[in-house]
């Protein structure tokens, strides 16, 4: 059975690192509707926070600064996050999801950030966009709503 939408936002900002605390405020402060844990809630910011840091840190090298936009929709026991940049994509997925793997070695850059979300969240998806940038789709189930659900339905 597919979940029924419940709520939606989006929200767009520069893709400066100052603006990285403020996506993962907002979007941790939306999913409180649905009432998740906190363990679930930390996994959320952090997945955010490390999806945003991909934005600003590769996505526009060498190219002027441009935006990064949030869509959260939420479920009665998930939520889906899109984390959307117009920058320079990624060339190969499955090297860039390689644990390690950074295109910005001189910087120090530990290349575990695909890594970090993929266990926190409970789905990860990549797709470049047609007028270019990263689309990062992240998906995660809420426990206690997810078994509320399956009592009542």
């Amino acid at each position: 059975m597919k979940e029924k939408e419940k709520n939606k936002m989006e929200i767009r900002f520069k893709a400066l690192s100052i603006n990285e605390s403020f996506a993962r405020a907002s979007v941790a402060g939306f999913c409180l509707q649905i009432n998740p844990t906190l363990d679930e809630l930390t996994d959320i910011k952090t997945a955010v926070s490390e999806a945003v840091t991909n934005s600003v840190v590769h996505e526009y090298s060498g190219i002027p600064i441009g935006d990064v936009v949030i869509s959260v929709t939420l479920f009665e026991s998930s939520v889906k996050i899109e984390v959307k940049d117009f920058g320079i994509g990624i060339e190969n997925f499955t090297l860039a999801k390689q644990p390690f793997y950074t295109s910005k070695p001189d910087q120090e850059r530990s290349g575990i950030g695909f890594t970090v979300m993929e266990s926190f969240m409970d789905s990860l998806e990549l797709e470049n966009n047609p007028d270019g940038g990263l689309k990062v789709t992240l998906f995660k189930k809420i426990k206690d709503n997810e078994q509320k659900a399956k009592k009542l339905g």
